[in-house]
């Protein structure tokens, strides 16, 4: 808890201790996913890994260039970088053609170019559609920056013509851009999007796409009653491919062709049409807007998978976007679960109980767990009442701790004699 003294804001150990606790979670669930040692190139254009930009090796005004985690550290330390967070599908460029000369100094022989990375303004320290650097110095409107999932650039909530009055953590945010450049998804966003006063859940999101899916059969049903049964399976046409037997039927029983496509084959994509969930849902009112969307985060498991639109995401380049694993969430949640793993594996008490007896081992996590509960309830009364902790306090800490160790150890030798 801060408190003031004076016209100065001072910091309790608690409140360093949260702090300094958040900050490392959050280094771990971007960093915790990627190798600190050893370049990503080898791997070839990674699914998604932290990047940096090094402007004092590619400035502004040349072809903009990333580099992975590990070459951050070992190739550019001292240097001038931007970090880029994520991005997914890229390759290390450290070392290439884009350095002049540079070499990197954990894989060497690398491509001239990796041709297939994509680049953005981010790359050159700017951000959003104003441009600018984040911090930016000039700005005095505090804004959280929010990053696109497709673009993936970063935006200044308040520059994207919808914020949602939820926590934005706990969604997905495609930019206006991207929207203009994805119109087929406002029919995803019609139904799926998080509105501006509360975020769809991943229960609801189940129940409402239930719901609607179910609405439509009875629509279908209701339209259907007074037509005339479908054919069975037997008197369903198939399509023939080439080189087939041709019918035995006459002439006047095939089915006509029309711009060089069967009537069967036309059948058959009214069939996949009608099993589109995006055909049902642009068959529901829905407004293109101006906008970014917000969607939560499960709304990638809604999308359709037939092959008409899996052809419009390729087509569209965010295939990506059939992938739940491609997530900023998933990366983070991967990252943070390797961190707690190489924590354990290289925990200094761990590694001290390896080397002791069973009696040793008991009497060592006692006197652990004492300590962490009896330092955590110390400083949380200095929390309660809103008082610094100052060295002096500390030192009295350990002074009372070593003076009921010395009662408890003096009592047992008591009780042994």
């Amino acid at each position: 808890m801060a408190v003031n003294e004076g016209d100065e804001v001072v910091l309790s150990m608690v409140d360093v201790l949260e702090e300094n606790e958040e900050l490392e979670n959050e280094a771990s669930a971007v960093l915790g996913g990627s190798d600190p040692e050893k370049c990503s190139y080898p791997k070839g254009y990674v699914k998604r890994q932290a990047l940096y930009a090094c402007s004092t090796c590619t400035p502004k005004d040349e072809d903009p260039a990333g580099i992975c985690l590990a070459c951050s550290y070992k190739c550019h330390e001292g240097h001038d970088l931007y970090e880029l967070y994520t991005k997914r599908n890229f390759r290390c460029d450290c070392g290439n053609s884009k350095f002049k000369g540079f070499e990197c100094k954990l894989y060497s022989g690398k491509d001239t170019l990796n041709t297939n990375n994509k680049y953005n303004q981010n790359f050159v320290g700017l951000y959003c559609t104003c441009k600018r650097p984040y911090p930016d110095p000039e700005d005095e409107v505090s804004d959280e920056m929010i990053q696109c999932i497709v673009c993936e650039d970063w935006f200044h909530g308040r520059h994207l013509g919808a914020i949602s009055t939820e926590s934005v953590e706990l969604q997905e945010m495609i930019c206006v851009s991207c929207t203009n450049r994805t119109p087929f998804l406002w029919a995803y966003a019609a139904q799926l999007a998080a509105p501006s006063v509360t975020v769809v859940s991943p229960i609801e999101a189940d129940v409402d796409m239930s719901m609607e899916e179910t609405e439509g059969k009875k629509g279908v049903k209701e339209e259907t009653d007074n037509k005339a049964p479908e054919p069975s399976a037997e008197e369903t046409p198939t399509c023939k491919s080439e080189g087939q037997q041709p019918s035995t039927s006459s002439a006047s029983d095939q089915k006509p062709v029309v711009n060089g496509e069967t009537a069967c084959k036309r059948k058959l994509d009214q069939a996949e049409t009608e099993t589109c969930k995006l055909e049902k849902l642009k068959a529901k009112a829905s407004v293109q807007k101006d906008t970014a969307i917000y969607l939560p985060y499960n709304w990638r498991s809604k999308l359709c998978t037939c092959q008409r639109c899996k052809k419009t995401y390729a087509e569209s380049e965010v295939p990506f976007l059939l992938d739940e694993s491609d997530t900023v969430l998933a990366y983070e949640k991967r990252g943070q679960s390797s961190q707690e793993s190489d924590t354990e594996s290289r925990d200094p008490l761990m590694a001290a109980l390896s080397g002791m007896d069973r009696v040793q081992q008991l009497e060592m996590i006692y006197e652990y767990n004492d300590l962490k509960t009896e330092l955590k309830d110390y400083l949380k009364r200095f929390a309660d009442e809103g008082k610094v902790v100052t060295s002096e306090d500390i030192q009295d800490f350990f002074e009372q701790l070593r003076s009921r160790k010395r009662r408890r150890v003096d009592n047992d030798h008591h009780y042994y004699t």
